[in-house]
């Protein structure tokens, strides 16, 4: 028996890390098309861009793993029900829990998989994330130059620049700055480039003149072949990283600082996404259910069970929706949050009725149809 149910589980066990993969890297490829901004326009590194990019997968897993299942399931059991091979397990005395013990039990694995990468995994990639993005979008160094566009990085300062070519040359470069005294100065340039020094950020420009007014008005014009134009000071910024509910971890969920008042106007909607965190992973359980359902739910049929499956993976996705509905409703009220458990369990409550509302036959007549006959004629 031990036998047969390694051959049941390694026969849903490919087919699950393939969907697994293949789904990981449609919601992949969907997630870096929305970070090439990063590339285009903050003009950071494919470092950069990578590592956003694969920050974002264990999110994107998350949501892909009950989908991975339910059709690795339906394509497993399909072909193992249409050859069969589970029939002539009923016929060698297994029962149905035995039969789909494999299955639950590959499921529950994936479910409890789930539940670290809500609790640990996902906030830990998601956190890190967004100082990226929050690095990214303070780097001032990345954002002071569009090509043919005034800009005003910050306040009191307008760059121009003509074009920037792929060497990162800035050609034909104008810079205005008033400062805080009430003097200002005007920087002209054939060309700049965009460094490092010591660690801070400096546009050094070259062959351009500098006019600088002072706060009485004084007029000093000068001309260099080279400046270095220290972004630093305009680099520091006060801006703290707010991270969303998707970035905390359980215990910030459940036990916000109502000192803050974003927590403290947002406690139900925290409340609801730590919730979320340990209800979604018996979707897992739900998706694997279903499909066995969807199989051994009703008689064996010859002509397949496209009608039946095709159903069942309209309850499935039906039941996901009500889920996220349930979730979207938890955010304003937090009596509603024990109702995110139920989609799920229901689910499997009904698919777990429908696999053993039938008995088995554990026994297979072979013989053929005119030994059968000759017999009964006989009798």
């Amino acid at each position: 028996m031990r036998l047969i149910d390694r051959y049941l589980l390694r026969q849903m066990l490919g087919p699950t890390i393939f969907a697994t993969l293949a789904l990981s890297m449609v919601a992949l490829l969907s997630q870096s098309l929305s970070a090439l901004d990063l590339i285009i326009n903050q003009r950071q590194s494919a470092l950069v861009f990578i590592k956003i990019t694969l920050l974002a997968m264990p999110q994107l897993v998350n949501m892909v793993l009950p989908i991975a299942l339910f059709v690795a399931a339906l394509v497993s059991l399909n072909r193992l029900h249409t050859e069969q091979e589970i029939v002539v397990c009923f016929a060698g005395g297994m029962s149905r829990a035995r039969v789909i013990g494999p299955a639950m039990r590959l499921a529950c694995t994936v479910a409890f998989l789930a539940l670290v990468m809500n609790l640990f995994v996902q906030p830990a990639s998601l956190r890190a994330m967004r100082e990226s993005y929050f690095e990214v979008n303070a780097d001032l160094a990345s954002t002071l130059v569009r090509d043919g566009q005034f800009t005003s990085p910050t306040p009191g300062l307008t760059v121009y620049a003509q074009s920037v070519d792929n060497r990162g040359v800035i050609h034909n470069l104008f810079i205005h700055q008033i400062k805080d005294d009430g003097s200002s100065t005007t920087y002209t340039a054939d060309e700049g480039r965009l460094m490092k020094r010591d660690g801070r950020p400096v546009l050094y420009m070259h062959k351009g003149t500098t006019q600088e007014f002072s706060k009485r008005g004084v007029l000093n014009y000068l001309t260099f072949d080279d400046y270095p134009f220290d972004l630093s000071p305009l680099n520091q910024t006060d801006e703290l990283i707010h991270y969303k509910p998707s970035d905390r971890y359980l215990h910030e969920l459940l036990f916000p600082d109502l000192q803050q008042d974003w927590e403290r106007h947002n406690h139900t909607r925290l409340l609801a996404e730590a919730t979320a965190r340990i209800a979604t992973p018996l979707y897992n359980i739900a998706a694997v259910a279903m499909a066995l359902a969807a199989i051994l739910g009703g008689g064996f049929s010859r002509l397949g069970y496209g009608r039946r499956i095709a159903a069942t993976a309209a309850v499935a996705a039906g039941v996901r929706i009500l889920g996220f509905m349930v979730q979207a409703g938890c955010e304003t009220e937090a009596w509603l949050n024990p109702l995110q458990f139920a989609p799920p369990l229901a689910a499997i409550a009904v698919a777990l009725r429908l696999i053993f509302r039938q008995k088995v036959s554990r026994f297979i007549d072979i013989r053929r149809p005119t030994q059968r006959l000759t017999r009964a004629a006989a009798a």
